[in-house]
């Protein structure tokens, strides 16, 4: 399965999995997918609406939530009145994107009774949601939701499961996919790495597609190479200090004719101030 945001395989695996569940009309079909954001929840939801040729249909839950006495609960009652009516539930999917309005309000909420019953209504709702209506919720903060609510869902799905080597690998996948869009941009996928190498714990993929688009729309229209050292500034520690370091550039393992990329500076240059630096 492919997404707009890579996955990591077991993620994607449980992706495929859903398909699965879904093909077979088994009587699944309430998910949540929950993890940090950038990891590619909501972006998998539209992409399982598009494999399976059914309309989305979203939901911003922050816009249920009202701070008026029980026009949550309304709001709530009034939005599954919507969707129990649609004229073809088997060809709809339902999205209740960032859900963690309800559970930020339940926590914050000077009238907790209030929320309480919001909470009531929407799991009474959910209860009687009938089958042919797939529906996905996606939230940030799985652990705020008491027990209740996520036994309403058939299947969980955690997106939090990103290693170091995932994230490195997907931001290469997302860099190679605007090279071959953008030609006006030089590809250098062993400088790219090495600015990952020296960049830390690098940021989810959502975020990581943010950085790399905008290092490329940024960058100056006759120079090659500008949106590498936009993406070195962005990822790494006190980059925008080290940029035009020539020694701290070569402690982190950059080649002569990479850090000439990055600093503009000739690479005789580079290699003439390395070696002096070596005699002192």
């Amino acid at each position: 399965m492919r997404t707009s945001l890579p996955l990591p395989e077991p993620i994607a695996n449980d992706i495929q999995g859903v398909l699965n569940a879904i093909g077979r009309n088994i009587g699944i079909h309430r998910f949540l997918f929950h993890g940090p954001a950038g990891t590619g929840k909501t972006e998998s939801v539209k992409q399982i609406s598009s494999l399976l040729q059914r309309e989305l249909y979203v939901v911003d839950f922050a816009s249920i939530i009202d701070s008026r006495l029980g026009q949550t609960a309304k709001n709530i009652t009034k939005l599954f009145n919507e969707i129990n009516q649609f004229p073809q539930p088997e060809q709809m999917v339902v999205l209740f994107d960032e859900i963690d309005a309800l559970a930020l309000d339940r926590i914050d909420s000077r009238d907790v009774r209030e929320m309480g019953r919001a909470t009531s209504m929407l799991l009474s709702q959910m209860d009687e949601l009938s089958e042919q209506i797939m529906l996905f919720a996606t939230t940030n903060l799985y652990s705020k939701f008491d027990k209740a609510f996520i036994r309403r869902f058939d299947a969980t799905i955690d997106f939090g499961r990103y290693t170091s080597e995932d994230r490195s690998d997907i931001a290469v996948s997302i860099l190679n996919g605007y090279s071959k869009q953008f030609s006006f941009i030089g590809k250098n996928t062993r400088l790219f790495k090495k600015i990952l190498a020296n960049a830390g714990i690098l940021p989810y993929p959502g975020e990581m597609k943010n950085i790399i688009r905008s290092s490329i729309a940024f960058s100056k229209p006759d120079d090659e190479n500008d949106y590498l050292r936009r993406l070195y500034t962005a990822l790494v520690p006190n980059g925008s200090e080290t940029i035009q370091d020539i020694h701290a550039l070569h402690d982190q393992n950059f080649t002569l004719r990479e850090i000439e990329i990055l600093t503009g500076i000739s690479r005789s240059t580079v290699a003439r101030e390395i070696k002096e630096a070596s005699n002192e």
